[in-house]
């Protein structure tokens, strides 16, 4: 036997005749019990629905920004562990070619290379955030569009992906730009 619509919103009255038990007053309910076991009074209950909230800002240590506390050498790391990804995750069986996942998303033709430009220009943006001069993020900007404008030759610029290995070209020379600078 199946229920209509209304059977589930307003349920019907029992044939003897009795009311049927509401599940909506704080008097048809029993006490509101936590995972310890504890009750939990409903005051309470509604003070915490009442303040709680989203926290976004600067003074707040878990703000939006889950990456903004990392150190220098963290940051260097996490560059390094994206372009490996991208350019040398992988090993083409029988053969000694490495690529990554910059080779397989560059398959979809143009937009591939879209997203896969996008994340390299991610990387050089951190590298300026990391106090790169101009004249280094030109040259990582160089390496990106060459790495852009060629992938999107179909088949043959999936090769050069393989080949070219922006990423990994741009976080090298960004290592051996902070290997020159003065430790503090």
């Amino acid at each position: 036997m199946t229920m209509s619509d209304d059977d589930i919103l307003a349920p019907r009255q029992s044939r003897s005749g009795a009311r049927p038990r509401s599940t909506s007053g704080a008097e048809a309910r029993g006490p509101i019990i936590d995972q310890e076991g504890h009750e939990i009074r409903p005051e309470t209950l509604e003070r915490g629905f009442r303040e709680f909230r989203f926290e976004f800002g600067k003074d707040n240590p878990f703000a939006a920004n889950p990456f903004g506390n990392l150190t220098r050498e963290q940051r260097i790391a996490r560059l390094e562990a994206l372009a490996k990804l991208l350019d040398v995750a992988f090993v083409l069986p029988g053969t000694n070619i490495r690529y990554g996942i910059d080779g397989l998303i560059g398959l979809i033709p143009i937009v591939g290379d879209i997203i896969t430009t996008a994340i390299s220009l991610w990387l050089v943006r951190e590298a300026r955030a990391l106090g790169a001069p101009w004249y280094l993020t030109a040259r990582m900007l160089g390496n990106v569009a060459v790495d852009g404008v060629v992938g999107m030759v179909p088949f043959a610029g999936d090769a050069f992906d393989v080949m070219f290995r922006a990423n990994m070209r741009n976080v090298r020379l960004l290592r051996r730009w902070l290997d020159k600078q003065p430790r503090m």
